[in-house]
């Protein structure tokens, strides 16, 4: 399933008032970091991470390697922050339109 534009605007901004709770580092992505983010994404569905200055790698390629390892979309990347999405198994609150 794809994110329709109307889905991603949506999206975009239920996930303004977020903070990220996530940073991708000079260590790049890693097995963890999939880890927490599939967890966390299983109990608030949308979340920000952000990207530090020391991280070498493009920002689009780490949105990428984080939404695929965790099985959910990249609704947006700006600046250095990543929005990402995936539809909660238990605890859905999140209604796309």
């Amino acid at each position: 399933m794809t994110l329709t534009g109307k889905q991603k605007r949506f999206l975009r901004a239920e996930a303004h008032h977020l903070k990220p709770i996530f940073q991708v580092g000079k260590g790049g992505v890693n097995e963890n970091l999939i880890t927490q983010i599939e967890e966390a994404l299983e109990v608030r569905e949308l979340i920000k991470v952000s990207i530090l200055q020391n991280c070498f790698e493009d920002k689009h390629q780490v949105a990428d390697e984080l939404a695929q390892g965790a099985g959910a979309h990249k609704v947006q990347v700006i600046g250095n922050t990543i929005i990402l999405y995936k539809e909660s198994e238990n605890q859905k609150s999140i209604e796309l339109p």
